[in-house]
């Protein structure tokens, strides 16, 4: 069923593009929700504004993005984290991580922006990607050190009391 979008829709189109998709699609989602609407050539017309728009906001996204990814060239984060002897550590280190510690160095990335092939377990050097777009991605170099013991931690001879007398 061919329609005309009326507003951008993340992986089928933006708005004033025709696009082709299945009827229960059309009939359960885009048309109740006002996402699309008949492709005549009077709807056509009526959305080439909105269409323009859309395409300039688009390109000064874009241009945001890639401002951001430039930013981020070359950056290199360290995160603390609790670890055994071994370099195992306690918990994980993840996206959510990784933006946190960008976004203490100024840099505003959202978490879900962040990929890894997997959690990091371990004391380590571990480059993320962050994708802005499909083709504006960059690398980040992720430090993951062993977090500092609390003053006197370390002490454990502290439980042993003796009462000199």
């Amino acid at each position: 069923m061919k329609l005309l979008l009326t507003k951008d829709i993340s992986h089928l189109g933006i708005v004033g593009d025709v696009v082709d998709v299945s009827a229960g699609y059309a009939r359960n989602y885009l048309l109740p929700q006002r996402l699309a609407t008949a492709a005549t050539d009077a709807n056509m017309r009526a959305l080439a504004e909105e269409r323009k728009l859309a395409e300039e906001r688009r390109r000064v996204a874009r241009d945001g993005m890639m401002k951001a990814a430039d930013r981020l060239r070359d950056v290199e984060v360290t995160i603390s984290a609790a670890a055994n002897e071994e370099g195992v550590l306690y918990g994980s280190v993840g996206p959510r991580e990784i933006a946190s510690a960008l976004r203490d160095e100024g840099h505003d990335v959202d978490a879900s922006k962040i990929s890894l092939e997997a959690n990091i377990r371990r004391l380590d050097k571990v480059t993320a990607q962050v994708k802005f777009l499909d083709d504006i991605t960059v690398d980040v170099k992720v430090w993951v050190v062993r977090s500092q013991a609390a003053p006197g931690a370390d002490d454990e001879e502290q439980d042993d009391y003796t009462i000199d007398e």
